[in-house]
């Protein structure tokens, strides 16, 4: 079939209808997650002390690097989402809008995500941000997703920038802490990807995309996401101690939500053909995901960290008072 009768333009019958394709270009549903990861690196490093200027201008910068990408990664795929059923109606494949009018689109929202770090923010957030787009497409859209059945592994470590970003607005370096929460996303991404592409393997079998169910089966898929997730549940627990950045609140959180992510991720290794139970751990991680940082953000509330404080200090007085046996 030729490109042109793929991609033959087609007018807009308002400018609705233009806002709304090009709404659609960015991928809207992934972006509130990415942006609740940069809130949480943010409130960490800020000990629960962020101004609401510096928040703002950072998410909106989160906002437009992430839509960048995304944009990007549709004029770049836009060969396979014409053949996928899924995304044939997305507005490049549809014709809706054209790949070099979304190229001008992609590069004005990131030298615009650029300026609004590097002028409120620092050159480092900035520059962080720059890199999340430069991973998502150079090594996961570019290099690896149709070459590697790691593809989601090395090039998920653009969606483990966010976090990144959001400490270096707020403190101006990375510490140790920071490329923890980096590493916590990073060890994330696979599981819940490849839940998701249990579900829509024929979709990527079809356009020959090598995501790991296609090329190993269900039943590894599975124990791949099994085996992440039992890293990932202590890897969230290391905020809490040795590196003490985080608090009570956010530690019980983060274990209550990593025993149920490991049940999920247990029911689907012993039953990996259960479409039922990819699906539910696929919702369950974005949730998982959602709740950790919002854990992260309330812990750091000094108003919070001050009740943990008093009710550590009670506690350790009644156990003082109580009589030792023996």
């Amino acid at each position: 079939m030729q490109t042109s009768s793929i991609w033959a333009a087609r007018h807009h019958d308002s400018f609705g209808e233009v806002v709304r394709s090009y709404w659609q270009l960015t991928k809207p549903r992934i972006i509130p997650l990415l942006l609740i990861e940069t809130a949480a690196g943010m409130w960490v490093a800020g000990q629960g002390r962020v101004g609401p200027v510096l928040l703002l201008v950072t998410l909106l910068s989160g906002t437009l690097a992430a839509a960048s990408a995304q944009t990007i990664n549709c004029i770049y795929d836009r060969d396979i989402d014409y053949d996928m059923e899924r995304t044939r109606h997305r507005p490049i494949p549809s014709g809706r809008v054209q790949p070099r009018d979304a190229l001008v689109f992609a590069l004005v929202m990131a030298v615009m995500s650029f300026a609004l770090l590097a002028g409120f923010a620092n050159l480092l957030s900035a520059s962080l941000a720059m890199a999340g787009i430069a991973v998502y497409i150079g090594v996961y859209t570019y290099w690896l997703k149709r070459s590697s059945p790691q593809n989601i592994v090395i090039g998920g470590a653009a969606g483990a920038i966010p976090p990144l970003v959001g400490w270096a607005a707020v403190t101006g370096d990375l510490s140790l802490a920071a490329w923890v929460i980096f590493a916590i996303v990073f060890v994330w991404t696979p599981p819940h990807f490849w839940a998701l592409a249990m579900l829509i393997q024929d979709d990527y079998a079809k356009v020959k995309v090598p995501m790991l169910p296609v090329v190993v089966g269900n039943q590894a898929t599975a124990k791949q996401i099994w085996a992440y997730t039992v890293v990932l549940v202590p890897l969230t627990l290391l905020l809490v101690y040795p590196l003490g950045v985080c608090g009570a609140v956010y530690g019980l959180s983060a274990l209550a939500l990593g025993l149920l992510f490991l049940q999920k991720a247990w029911q689907l290794r012993g039953s990996y053909d259960d479409r039922d139970l990819a699906r539910g751990t696929f919702k369950y991680s974005i949730f998982y995901m959602m709740l950790l940082s919002v854990a992260m953000v309330i812990d750091s509330l000094p108003i919070v960290r001050m009740g943990t404080a008093a009710i550590a200090s009670a506690l350790q007085s009644v156990l003082a008072a109580v009589p030792m046996v023996g």
